[in-house]
Order: C-alpha cells, then structure tokens, then sequence
C-alpha cells in the first residue's frame, strides 16, 4: 500500500513540470495583420416638416379647367404617415350654356372665385429608389391621400372632401419634387339641383424639410 501511495506522488510530481511547460508554450504562434477601419455612422435625417408651393390645372366640374396655384406644410408622423394642410386658388370660366346662349353670365366675377383649404392624411406606399446613370440615385415613393375641409365658390362655402395620389422624389435630404393628382369632393346646388361636383387637379412643386 505505501509503494502504491509513492507511485501516485511519483506521477503527479512528473506531471506538473510538463503541465507548466505546456502552459508556457500555449503561445499564439500567428497573429493576424488587420487593418482596422475607421467607420462613421451615417446621420439620420431628422426633418419632419415639409413645405413648398405648386401649381397646376384645375378642371372645376362645369366651368372648365383653369391655373391652380397654393401652398403645401406637411409634417411626417412617421416615415410612411404624414399629415398635410393644403391651401389653394383658382377661378371658373364661363359655363357651356354661358357661351352658348350669349346671355348674362350666371355667376359674377367674384363668385368664380375657386378658394380651398383641406386638412388630409398621407401613405407612403411604394417607397423607392430612381437611378440616373451608373452614380446617382434618388429616393422617391408612390402616396395616397385624403382629408376634409372647404371649398369658397359660387357665393358659398361647401364642406368638400378630397382623395388623391401623388409621386415624391428627393434630390436631397431637404428637397423634393411632387406630382400629384386630387379630387375635391362637394354637394353643390349651383345650378338649383343638388348635385355632386367632382373637380380634378394635377399640380406639380418642389417642397423643402426642416
């Protein structure tokens, strides 16, 4: 029993010479060159306001299409949500029974004055990229919208609500190109019957963010 209890010793004292050997040759024979990069975070735009005037053509339902000039502030709740207030002029033309009839003229110069305000709820979506060439490309995005609010015509006021779709592409982070097309919705009894008046409008612009 104790030539048994000296071999166990004898063994473990061989052992732990060779152990720390191991340990100090445990060395990292290849250590690798890499050049490290030095990288910079991208900024993350932060501009939630969009204004910017536009003009276009505005076909008022009866009194042929006429310029359409206003002004457009959005703010972009989220990165596909946006919220739009719109204020915008135009002026009716003569009528096709006025023209025909060669009579007095059924509204006055004032009262053929098309003035809208609209307040309107904005989709981004199909967002996207344009590619000019091989070196440039441009976020753009494909948005609907609708909204309530007013229309002065005809010596009257009328509730209107609008729908649309519109097309946005931006040079840079702060400026951008829209084309878009609306419907201003209203029940109007201009001519003694009540009826609905669809006036479409076609407007192009460029809008800053800040």
């Amino acid at each position: 029993m104790e030539n048994w209890t000296k071999r166990v010793f004898l063994i473990a004292g061989l052992c732990l010479p060779l152990t720390a050997v191991a340990e100090e040759d445990a060395v990292q024979v290849i250590e690798p060159d890499l050049e490290r990069r030095e990288i910079k975070t991208a900024a993350i735009d932060t501009e939630n306001f969009e204004i910017g005037p536009y003009a276009g053509a505005l076909s008022i339902q009866d009194f042929n299409s006429s310029e359409v000039y206003g002004l457009r502030a959005a703010y972009h709740v989220t990165e596909n949500a946006f919220i739009e207030a719109t204020y915008g002029r135009s002026e009716g033309d003569l009528t096709s029974f006025e023209r025909l009839s060669g009579g007095s003229p059924l509204l006055s110069d004032e009262d053929r004055e098309f003035t809208y305000y609209d307040l309107s709820l904005g989709w981004n979506v199909l967002p996207g990229e344009i590619f000019i060439g091989s070196k440039y490309a441009f976020n753009s995005s494909v948005y609907f919208l609708t909204g309530i609010g007013g229309t002065e015509f005809a010596g009257d006021n009328w509730f209107t609500v609008n729908v649309g779709a519109g097309f946005r592409l931006l040079f840079t982070d702060w400026l951008a190109l829209r084309l878009e097309v609306r419907d201003h919705i209203f029940d109007r009894d201009t001519f003694g019957e009540r009826e609905t008046a669809h006036n479409i409008e076609i407007t192009t612009g460029f809008t800053v963010f800040f």
